[in-house]
């Protein structure tokens, strides 16, 4: 029985991957956002309380609904929009609009590149509706089922590397979004607390502004209130 050989290319031959399909669609996509003129703010938040909610929220819903960190991350992100609509935007050529709406657009990573469906209204869901719609979503866009409607209307970016080593990044803002938060794991660090030094569970948030229209301040408002929000699990 004849046996498939895997393709092994010569150490002098070239490889190349073409600029064209979902590969040159980012390239021209990512292009465009890179002329934006962008700031990054990072803060770091202690996910105490927050991983004792998913813990909770799992036990409650039970093994037919997997909680993510994410979901509770996507609503608190939500919430926190709500109060700073500047941040819940689209930059166009003459003005910035301030989007009645809460599309929230995940990031998902592909073999061939990444994609981001969006989910609809996310300040009015549950943290269990977020989790199970953030599932669809990804498994429609690794499946490639998804309809193009999916991955329109967003008005901010979710993107997480939690899953990876990563401890701070600067991700590119999807335009004509005004902003973009990546997130990443979370990692047991020695912190301060009060006039004590004790290991809490410490995840990273970074977030890319557009300063076209947000400034400095009102955008470090922002991350200061996700902050609390998440570390107290207030309203989640």
């Amino acid at each position: 029985m004849n046996q498939a050989v895997a393709f092994v290319p010569d150490a002098g031959e070239r490889r190349v991957v073409p600029l064209a399909g979902m590969r040159g669609a980012i390239a021209r996509t990512m292009s465009a956002a890179w002329q934006v003129p962008r700031v990054a703010q990072s803060i770091e938040v202690d996910a105490t309380r927050l991983e004792a909610a998913v813990q909770a929220l799992q036990q409650q819903l039970g093994p037919q609904c997997k909680v993510t960190l994410t979901a509770f991350v996507l609503r608190a992100v939500a919430l926190t929009l709500r109060e700073h609509p500047r941040l819940n935007a689209r930059a166009l050529e003459k003005e910035i609009e301030l989007m009645p709406d809460v599309n929230i657009g995940l990031a998902v990573s592909l073999d061939e590149g990444l994609m981001v469906p969006v989910l609809r209204n996310v300040d009015a869901q549950s943290v269990a509706d977020i989790a199970a719609e953030s599932r669809r979503l990804a498994a429609g866009a690794r499946a490639g089922t998804l309809s193009a409607g999916s991955y329109q209307h967003g008005t901010f970016t979710v993107t997480n590397l939690g899953m990876t080593g990563i401890d701070s990044f600067t991700p590119i803002i999807n335009v004509p979004q005004v902003a973009i938060l990546g997130v990443t794991r979370v990692a047991k660090r020695a912190v301060v607390k009060g006039d004590s030094i004790v290991v809490a569970p410490m995840m990273g948030l970074h977030l890319i502004f557009d300063h076209r229209a947000v400034d400095g301040y009102p955008a470090a408002r922002f991350l200061t209130d996700l902050k609390v929000r998440l570390e107290t699990v207030e309203g989640l």
